[in-house]
């Protein structure tokens, strides 16, 4: 197979090095010229105790110079998956499939403006991978991953995808409602990605502390209310059971938030506690404690240049 991953982020570079580890013919594609000549010379490292390895991987800011893909796994933030697409046009065949591996609501339904629905694939992954620079990831945590169709569909295409993550070390099912799978994600991100991004805690301390905790508890109380509401069955039985589960096995990750405005860059924070207060207004439900931790995430991104921080010499700086 020929498969393309679109975005460099840290998923997409640790997906990216494992499938090289296979058969498949495998490509980034990087919308970013400069980074993209780097990790095509340099390779992508990733560090995973003394699992880590260094691989070489093909790598291009052009679509045309990939060609037409098997399979294309999308990977970016989900307020750029349109422009990815728009990018990713040479890559999509009459027989290609497209899967997104994103957190968040709506870009299934985004995709179908460029792909048909017939050849889209939602999936969530449960794998935590952190930067450590352009080219280094940390695999921080594991877990499953989870595609599927809209149209319940099982497909040996599809089952071939499957094997292919699985073979990579992303042990893969199918699920026959992957609207549920994507629900049951978002509810685990809105307990635990702004939270972390606002108090700068690793996911293991949030449910040390008994104040983020609580927040986080909220924060998912709320997600459900609505995921039940739009009739999405969640994967788990007890979700805040499961949102402080996820907390532990994950105890050294940064959530993708937490990263994000670490590096001072936009957030996804209106598909994913954004989508529950947006999806809970048309629904008449309140949900107080997404909405303040919505407009705090905001607040930080829009006075990312009048943050101080203190540095090892006791200086302040901004």
């Amino acid at each position: 197979m020929k498969i393309a991953i679109v975005g460099p982020g840290a998923l997409g570079l640790l997906l990216a090095a494992n499938l090289t580890r296979t058969k498949n013919e495998t490509w980034i594609l990087d919308k970013n010229t400069e980074r993209a000549k780097k990790l095509s010379e340099d390779g992508v490292k990733t560090e995973n105790g003394n699992a880590g390895f260094k691989a070489k991987v093909n790598v291009s800011s052009d679509a045309k110079e990939i060609g037409e893909a098997d399979i294309i796994m999308i990977c970016v933030k989900c307020y750029d998956t349109e422009e990815a697409l728009k990018s990713a046009k040479g890559l999509i065949g009459e027989e290609t499939y497209v899967l997104s591996l994103q957190n968040g609501l709506g870009n299934l339904q985004l995709m179908s403006e460029f792909v048909d629905n017939d050849k889209i694939i939602g999936g969530v992954t449960y794998h935590g991978a952190t930067f450590i620079d352009d080219t280094t990831v940390r695999h921080t945590a594991k877990g499953e991953t989870i595609i599927g169709q809209e149209n319940g569909k099982v497909l040996g295409e599809i089952r071939d995808i499957a094997a292919v993550l699985t073979k990579a070390g992303f042990p893969a099912k199918i699920t026959k409602d992957i609207n549920s799978a994507i629900w049951s994600k978002l509810v685990i991100n809105v307990g635990i990605n702004a939270l972390s991004a606002i108090t700068r805690l690793k996911n293991g301390a949030l449910v040390e502390n008994e104040y983020a905790r609580e927040i986080m508890r909220r924060a998912a109380s709320e997600a459900v209310k609505v995921a039940k509401k739009k009739k999405a069955k969640l994967t788990y039985d007890d979700p805040i059971q499961k949102v402080e589960a996820v907390c532990k096995a994950t105890a050294d990750n940064l959530s993708s938030t937490l990263q994000d405005v670490l590096g001072r860059e936009l957030t996804e924070i209106d598909y994913i506690n954004g989508a529950i207060v947006r999806q809970a207004k048309s629904l008449n439900i309140k949900t107080p404690t997404n909405e303040m931790l919505v407009e705090l995430v905001k607040s930080i991104e829009m006075n990312y240049k009048n943050i101080v921080r203190v540095t090892g010499n006791g200086k302040r700086e901004t």
